[in-house]
């Protein structure tokens, strides 16, 4: 299956469909048991009837099981270094061992059936249908799986059975080609219902730490992105000036709006990385690294004024152009690790943006640190 087959079966966010595949590769219990009772039965076959079809399938069955197993304690070793595009290459693969051993398991059921062998279509079909439904029970969560796994696997059983003269095997052929499209039904309604579970999870904890208005990092998230920082950063709060009079005089849904377009407007300005918040009501936090000394006070100094120019271009709201303005505190840090604890530089830059408010708006103040002193920057 090419990967542009695979791609409408992939769910869009990396997050969830990491998860998805890791609960494939969590089942070596249930993959281990299969292949021991698969191998065992095949080899029984083979010694009871001295054939050897089965001794080649045995084999086969032997190679697919073992591969397997392998790759469920490779992934295991390697899951957590895996990129969202190896993530994507080990589905493919799990869902290729599965096929594989699929089809081991359907040829030794063909096999069985060719020979008129009562006893080994017993055996075979039996671990068929074992295999099968115990895919449902672990890889549901994947239907595209479940469809070309039960596929390979009742195939070669299909075929044998229209192959044979009596009605009965054939119309046996006819009811497999139900039992894999009840499959087809059951393993799509089951991986719904999971993947909305596991939607539901990350919407709570995306609600936890965003704006739910303007899809920024809320405060919870900026204090914990500072927290991780190290070396040099600024840290720059914005204001919106003159934001009150156009959420009273046109609404608080036109307020909303101009409040989603300024976050779309700062998350482009501070580019990558860099983190823009938003703190509540028409106030702005921006975290981004910066080089030290002189230079990543020019940077900071550079940003905050741009995200003034930016913000000071007109906003189209609903047709109604509307024009604010806004004003920034600067501060720049050397190295979070050894810096003032958190309420203190948040301090800083507040003094810093009411310096700026104070000396009309529309301008950055800067916060040196060093002094702790405030100076107003144009």
């Amino acid at each position: 299956m090419t990967l542009t087959m695979l791609s409408r079966f992939l769910h869009p966010d990396p997050r969830i469909r990491r998860e998805l595949v890791d609960l494939l590769y969590t089942s070596l219990p249930q993959v281990s048991a299969i292949g021991v009772t698969s191998v065992t039965g095949a080899v029984a076959l083979t010694l009871m009837s001295g054939d050897i079809g089965y001794a080649l399938i045995s084999v086969f069955i032997f190679i697919t099981a073992a591969a397997r197993i392998a790759s469920l304690f490779r992934y295991k070793s390697r899951g957590t270094q895996l990129s969202d595009a190896d993530v994507i290459g080990w589905e493919r693969l799990y869902g290729a061992g599965a096929s594989a051993f699929g089809l081991a398991l359907g040829m030794l059921s063909f096999r069985a059936l060719q020979l008129d062998d009562g006893p080994g279509a017993w055996i075979a079909f039996g671990l068929s249908m074992s295999f099968c439904v115990g895919m449902v029970s672990r890889a549901a969560i994947r239907p595209w799986i479940i469809l070309t796994t039960a596929a390979v696997l009742l195939t070669p059983t299909i075929l044998a059975g229209l192959l044979r003269p009596e009605l009965a095997y054939k119309l046996g052929a006819v009811m497999l080609v139900f039992f894999w499209l009840t499959l087809r039904e059951a393993s799509k309604h089951l991986s719904a219902a999971f993947v909305e579970r596991l939607e539901a999870k990350h919407r709570l904890a995306r609600q936890a730490t965003h704006d739910f208005l303007t899809g920024l990092p809320n405060r919870a998230a900026f204090f914990q992105a500072l927290a991780e920082t190290r070396g040099s950063f600024a840290i720059i709060a914005i204001d919106l000036d003159g934001f009150k009079p156009v959420n009273d005089r046109h609404g608080h849904h036109v307020g909303d709006d101009l409040l989603r377009q300024v976050a779309e407007r700062l998350s482009v300005c501070i580019g990558n990385p860099g983190i823009a918040a938003r703190f509540g009501g028409d106030e702005f936090m921006i975290l981004k690294p910066v080089a030290s000394g002189d230079a990543g006070r020019e940077q900071a100094l550079a940003l905050a004024r741009q995200a003034i120019r930016d913000l000071s271009m007109p906003f189209l709201l609903t047709d109604i152009p509307v024009r604010i303005g806004a004003s920034a505190g600067v501060l720049i840090s050397a190295d979070a690790a050894t810096g003032a604890p958190t309420s203190q530089l948040m301090e800083r830059v507040d003094r810093a943006l009411y310096t700026a408010k104070r000396a009309g708006g529309g301008g950055c103040a800067l916060s040196d640190e060093g002094a702790g002193l405030e100076r107003a920057a144009g």
